[in-house]
């Protein structure tokens, strides 16, 4: 992503709050682990959508006038013996080059600076980013922040900009679409070269090992979310991180992963036999997920309700499954399918987004569908990335082999 797209985006969600306000966004800070480790630092996602920065400790702070907008990024100081052990600290230079931020200073001089923003009265509202999933996270910066506006500068409001952070990241812009096109490609490597170590009585954990060796020939960045890849009795756990199974004979593999490329992930899942050859009653149940999502993929586009995705795909593969024998009436649906069929996708693997009541071009999201049939042990998802254009969609993922008949012809080429 470029500085333009970076400045670009701020530019737009300033326009969309009130004039004398405050915008002020945290990168995050890196969490402990155990003992003295720490996990990799992971930034936040809204925050590098805005600014590309991944470093942690960073502060941008928007003053937002009538006449125009005054920002400044605080970062870390230099500090040589830090440094040496984690690394170069963010330069002034530097973030101006990446976000086109012109203005810059280090942190130690925040809280002096908030406190003459907040007491100037040319502001009153504080716009700060919310975004806990639930209640009992602990407290990130942004709400710290809150509950010091809370005590000790009660005249001012206390604003959301989360929705309106979401609302724009709903749209993908041209370059953000040609980032998921890279990350599609390499998931597409990856998972072929799974379809190509595959055989009975490999342990899920060496798939894996494939798969991450495979993403690690494109550069550091990796997996976009820690990856599914599970075997035979472990498909019936939608989110299976243990890798400890092994592939039997006949079993199914189910993976569902997704490589990520400028800060942009895919989401993607296939399911395939580890011997290579679809049994009957496999072939039956992938036929008609198989028919379903190249149903969805000829029938979304724009003006059709986000909801109806989800509907769609369990009304339409309902019908399969019925004229193939495997259920009844529509109340048998729910054994076979546990999970909704559609979360956008961008910067997060569960993007997010401010979800939308009807579907608009620009916008990207999944077509899964997943049938777990527990008495045939079979289990398994079919997902793919769909974006919408202007009359129609367009799967991003189609190159990842779908069918049954790509599928065992890409396995044919075994490696063992």
């Amino acid at each position: 992503m470029t500085r333009e797209f970076h400045l670009g985006n701020r530019t737009r969600l300033y326009d969309r709050l009130e004039k004398n306000s405050l915008v002020v966004l945290f990168s995050g800070v890196q969490k402990r682990k155990t003992g003295d480790e720490y996990y990799p630092f992971f930034v936040d996602r809204s925050f590098l959508y805005l600014t590309g920065l991944k470093k942690e400790g960073l502060v941008l702070v928007a003053e937002i006038g009538d006449t125009g907008v005054k920002e400044t990024l605080y970062l870390l100081p230099p500090d040589d013996h830090a440094e040496k052990w984690t690394g170069a600290r963010v330069k002034p230079w530097e973030v101006d080059e990446i976000s086109g931020i012109a203005g810059s200073k280090y942190i130690d001089q925040l809280e002096t600076d908030l406190h003459k923003l907040f007491l100037s009265g040319n502001f009153h509202s504080v716009y700060l980013d919310f975004n806990r999933l639930t209640p009992d996270e602990p407290d990130s910066p942004a709400y710290k922040l809150a509950k010091q506006l809370r005590d000790v500068y009660p005249f001012l409001n206390i604003r959301s900009a989360t929705n309106d952070i979401r609302a724009l990241r709903t749209i993908k812009q041209p370059c953000e679409i040609e980032a998921m096109k890279v990350a599609e490609d390499i998931t597409t490597d990856g998972i072929v070269s799974m379809m190509h170590a595959s055989k009975p009585g490999m342990y899920e954990y060496q798939y894996k090992a494939v798969w991450d060796y495979a993403l690690g020939q494109y550069g550091p960045d990796g997996s976009g979310f820690p990856a599914i890849v599970s075997a035979g009795k472990n498909n019936f756990c939608i989110h299976y991180y243990a890798y400890t199974g092994q592939a039997h004979d006949g079993d199914m593999i189910l993976n569902d992963v997704g490589a990520t490329w400028d800060g942009h992930i895919t989401d993607v899942s296939r399911g395939w036999p580890c011997n290579g050859k679809f049994s009957d009653k496999q072939r039956l149940i992938y036929e008609c997920v198989y028919e379903t999502s190249n149903h969805m993929f000829e029938t979304i586009k724009p003006g059709m309700l986000m909801k109806d995705v989800d509907g769609n795909i369990r009304k339409y593969n309902y019908e399969r499954m019925k004229d193939a024998g495997i259920v009844d009436k529509w109340e048998d649906i729910g054994k076979y399918m546990w999970h909704g069929g559609a979360h956008h996708v961008g910067y997060d693997v569960h993007d997010e987004v401010l979800t939308p009541e009807v579907i608009a071009p620009g916008m990207v999201f999944c077509v899964d569908i997943g049938v777990y049939h527990e008495e045939w042990g079979i289990g398994f998802r079919l997902e793919d990335n769909c974006l919408v254009t202007e009359d129609g969609c367009v799967n991003l993922s189609k190159k990842t082999p779908r069918s049954i008949e790509e599928i065992e012809d890409e396995m044919k080429k075994n490696l063992f």
